[in-house]
Formats: structure tokens, C-alpha cells, sequence
């Protein structure tokens, strides 16, 4: 999984951020505002992505595979064809849309499974930094029960607690965070988990186990790649009544010329509807800095044009599940399988580019076209 690229701060400062890329063109220090330049909030592009399975020897096969299908928080993702238009269906799994082949077959083939979409995505931000208008933690519990129950629970795969909101460690951490912040405004205490996230787990992609990392092991580690730091985190905001899930999909960084789709997780958190159309924001958990304001200003209520969602977590056992394994293969002796995942894109353009401003009031907009 990548990770978000992260900030560097300088006598000049150049930022550079999933799409959220540009440097400071003005600092007041008057009114404290800062502006922005050549930040990207739309951008439009088409997408392949799925696996590719070499079948050769002698034998029966069976391959399964539940392709997701794209979404975007602001714009469109629109499935312009299916790679291999045979043994599917359209099924909701976990609540999520998808295309599910089941194939039998023996001997020699070849199989590309997957989709390709036609994008067109616009960047989202929460303006308000300072919770206004956010839910209580008593506010959720009592007038979204549903949602604080789906979403407060831990997750388990195979009777390994992955999502461990009843950890110890975990439960005890978090108290103390929310205790210290003297506040119970859902949108606050979310971002304090965020900043205690930030500045004791590191980032550090895996190097021989591929494997997702349960929240308790990336929390005695202190470090984990981005689904690992999204567990704790939606581990550390259920621990104490804010409802979170994880959100998988890809990141499209890099410019028409040069394009670095990779697979991507991060997290989002009901904070009520005042704050967004449906009351979840996103948070990215992943991404890097030495300064603590800017990763709160770029990565917590905010969501590139360059982040394509393929799976939204719906707090079960089977959700989380669903969205770490890929396609499932069950095969004899006498044969011999390679499955390659890959992810393409075609036809990227920046359709629009703003400045990004912070007010005074720590208000964030995108302003004036470029």
C-alpha cells in the first residue's frame, strides 16, 4: 500500500500532497492566513485495474474474484467495460457494489478479470478546522444508535481482532486523550486521536510480510504501513464512541506524463451531518511531516481528486475481510497458477487548478481559479 506523500518546510515551502500540491505563494502575518498555488481539485482519467491468472498443466481450476467497483467523493467513476465479459454477476456484498466471476476450467488460459472506468473526481475538504457544528459523543450515541453500533465494534479475521477498539492499550490511550482534551465534540477529540497517531506511530511500509498488521501490533510496534495506521486509528475513535471505518482504493499521483497509481487505505469518522453531506469525514493516515499543523491542514478532512474508493468497510467481520483478500484460487497438483494484480491509467488531465487558502479563522477553501 503507498503511502501520502509528506511536507517539507523551508525557507521556501513546497507542498506535495495526493493532488493537494503546490507552494506558499503568500503568508500575512497579520491575519496568519496562507495561500496557496497550483493545487490541483479536479482532475479526470480512465482506469483499468483487477488481476491477471496464466492457468497452464493438467488439472481443474476454480478462480473467484469480487471486483469492486470505483466511487468518488465529489464527481464521477463510470465503468466503460468489463475485461472479461464471461461467468460474472453483479452482486452487494458487505454493502458494496461489485463484480464477482466464479469460473471453472482445466488446462491452458488465460484470464484478465477486472474493469476499466472512466473518472472524472473533484477534491473534498471539511473547511472548518475547529468543530463546529460536530456531534457530541453523546449526540452520536443517542440520535445515530445504528450507526454507533456498527461502527464501535471491533473486527476480527479468523479470530484475529484486527480492528481492537477493547484493547487495553488501546482503550486506555485514547481515554486519556479524550480526558486531557476537556471537550466531547466528536470532530475535536478525532482530531486529537489523530495528532497522537501522528506523532507516535510511524509510517514504514512492509518489507517481507505483506500482511495487514492487527491494531494492537501496530500500536506495540509503533510503526505500520497505511491500512496498519487506519486500524489503529479506527481503533483508537471507537474505543471511545466515534464511529470509524476503513476505506481501501487507489491514489493516482503523478501528472499526465508520469502516473504512480498505487493501492491505498485510509479511514473516515462519523462526526454528524452538519459537517458533511452524510456526517463521515475522511482522514488520511499515512502521509508524513515535520510539522504537525500542516499534516492537520492536508490530511484530516480532506480528500485528494486523486483518491478512486473501491471499498467502504461496513463494520462487520466479513467486510474486513472482503476488503484485505483479493481473488481466491483452488487448483490440483497438476497445475501451475501466476496471478498478477494491476492497476493502468490512460488519459489523465488536470481539469482544474485553485488556490488553497487558510484564514485566520482556520477556515480552508479553495479559492481563485489558476
Amino acid at each position: 500500500m503507498s503511502k501520502r506523500k509528506g511536507i517539507t518546510i523551508g525557507l521556501t515551502l513546497i507542498l506535495c500532497v495526493l493532488g493537494l500540491s503546490g507552494c506558499l505563494e503568500n503568508f500575512n502575518f497579520d491575519d496568519f492566513s496562507i495561500t496557496y498555488y497550483e493545487v490541483t481539485t479536479k482532475i479526470s482519467y480512465t482506469i483499468s485495474y483487477g488481476y491477471e491468472i496464466n492457468c497452464s498443466g493438467i488439472g481443474e481450476y476454480i478462480i473467484k474474484y469480487n471486483c469492486d467497483k470505483p466511487e468518488v467523493v465529489l464527481g464521477l467513476a463510470t465503468i466503460t467495460d468489463i475485461l472479461y465479459d464471461y461467468n460474472y454477476d453483479n452482486i452487494t456484498s458487505a454493502n458494496n457494489s461489485r463484480i464477482c466471476w466464479n469460473i471453472s476450467g482445466t488446462g491452458d488460459n488465460i484470464y484478465r478479470l477486472g474493469i476499466t472506468a472512466s473518472v472524472e473526481a473533484e477534491s473534498f475538504l471539511v473547511s472548518n478546522l475547529n468543530g463546529a457544528g460536530a456531534l457530541t459523543l453523546q449526540e452520536i450515541k443517542t440520535d445515530f444508535p445504528d450507526i454507533f453500533s456498527q461502527y464501535c465494534r471491533e473486527q476480527s479475521i479468523e479470530n484475529m481482532v484486527y480492528i481492537g477498539p477493547d484493547d487495553p492499550n488501546i482503550k486506555s490511550t485514547a481515554q486519556a486523550i479524550l480526558n486531557q482534551a476537556n471537550s466531547t465534540n466528536s470532530f475535536n477529540i478525532a482530531k486529537e486521536l489523530f495528532i497522537w497517531l501522528k506523532q507516535n506511530i510511524a509510517y514504514q511500509a512492509h518489507t517481507v510480510d505483506s500482511r495487514v498488521q492487527p491494531a494492537n501490533m501496530t500500536y506495540q510496534l509503533g510503526m505500520g504501513d497505511c491500512d496498519d495506521l487506519s486500524f489503529l486509528y479506527i481503533s483508537l475513535c471507537r474505543s471511545i464512541g466515534i464511529p470509524a471505518r476503513f476505506i481501501s482504493g487507489f491514489v493516482v499521483e503523478g501528472n499526465s506524463d508520469i502516473l504512480d497509481p498505487e493501492a491505498h487505505g485510509w479511514a473516515e469518522v462519523f462526526v454528524g451531518k452538519n459537517i458533511s453531506s452524510d456526517g463521515w469525514i475522511p482522514v488520511e493516515c499515512a502521509s508524513s511531516s515535520s510539522d504537525m499543523d500542516f499534516q492537520i491542514v492536508f490530511d484530516f478532512g480532506v480528500e485528494g481528486a486523486d483518491n478512486l474508493r473501491l471499498f467502504k468497510d461496513d463494520g462487520s467481520n466479513e467486510s474486513l475481510n472482503a476488503s484485505i483478500y483479493g481473488a481466491w484460487l483452488q487448483y490440483g497438483e497438476g497445475m501451475h497458477i501466476n496471478m498478477t494484480s494491476f492497476i493502468e491509467v490512460d488519459n489523465y488531465s488536470v481539469l482544474e487548478s485553485r488556490e488553497f487558502v487558510i484564514d485566520e479563522s482556520s477556515n480552508r477553501v479553495f479559492g481563485e481559479y489558476i
